[in-house]
């Protein structure tokens, strides 16, 4: 796939660097979203132990639609 030139090829990245959630320094590549294996591991662990949580609306209704008689 090459065509013989060298060098001068711009290569851009496929996302943009973001602040980490967690110590707001620029991501990289290899650990996107956060900056490093430190602080994904940080957010690993709060999901893991509950600390995050998300938000579940309890429904009178079945998920199917159908009252149960």
């Amino acid at each position: 796939m090459s065509d013989g030139k060298t060098g001068s090829a711009k290569v851009e990245p496929l996302r943009k660097p973001r602040p980490c959630p967690e110590c707001s320094r620029p991501s990289t590549r290899e650990s996107y979203p956060f900056c490093s294996e430190r602080c994904r591991n940080v957010d690993l662990s709060r999901w893991l132990s509950g600390s995050y949580a998300i938000p579940v609306v309890e429904d009178e209704t079945k998920a199917g639609g159908e009252d149960e008689r």
